[in-house]
């Protein structure tokens, strides 16, 4: 199961790469950073503390990396891709990743689980500088409920959602304390940030 042995509950990963990657101008899954997809990166990652491992995307662009499940509400960004996550899962607990936050790491993964292992809360989250950060987060089935109704009345914001359910937010001062910034959440939305992540990959790889 990876360097990360749940002995509590069980754990399944799954890896958002269904947007639209409309400011990038192409699918960022696809994106090769120091040789290798984006995808395939965030497989590798989620691989280091579950060996269950899905994507939720597109199936026929996807399917040579993971195990694939499909948007059950199309086109409704990343709650669409939580609600179908969560829909197909029988696990305790459900590792959600987007794929474009190459600057992840394991260890950090790690610490999440713990921390949702401990708290029994329907979400658990990091909350840094006012702001969520639900693309990396652990999400039980209890949050299954909610995400249904929203999406069918039509609400996207995942955020909003939080006060309905039980929560656990990691603060900033609860990272540091465990030697994690907020750097380690820049994602990838613009050929920019693309760019900068290319020099920061070749840098690591020197």
């Amino acid at each position: 199961m990876g360097i990360y042995d749940r002995k509590m509950k069980t754990v399944v990963a799954y890896i958002l790469a269904g947007g639209r990657s409309s400011r990038m101008g192409r699918d960022k899954a696809l994106l090769q950073l120091a040789g290798k997809p984006l995808i395939a990166r965030a497989v590798e990652l989620a691989h280091e503390v579950t060996g269950n491992v899905k994507i939720v995307g597109e199936p026929e662009k996807l399917a040579a990396y993971a195990a694939v499940v499909a948007d059950v509400y199309r086109d409704r960004g990343p709650l669409g891709g939580i609600h179908a996550a969560l829909r197909e899962s029988e696990a305790e607990l459900n590792l959600i990743l987007a794929v474009d936050l190459p600057y992840i790491p394991a260890r950090f993964l790690e610490y999440l689980l713990t921390r949702a292992e401990s708290s029994n809360a329907a979400v658990t989250v990091p909350f840094l500088a006012g702001y969520f950060q639900p693309l990396c987060a652990v999400y039980s089935k209890q949050f299954l409920s909610p995400a249904e109704r929203a999406l069918a009345e039509g609400r996207n914001k995942i955020d909003q959602l939080f006060g309905e359910v039980m929560l656990c937010a990691i603060s900033e001062k609860d990272m540091a304390a465990s030697g994690f910034n907020s750097s380690i959440f820049r994602n990838l939305n613009t050929p920019e940030d693309w760019e900068q992540a290319v020099h920061d990959f070749a840098q690591d790889s020197d």
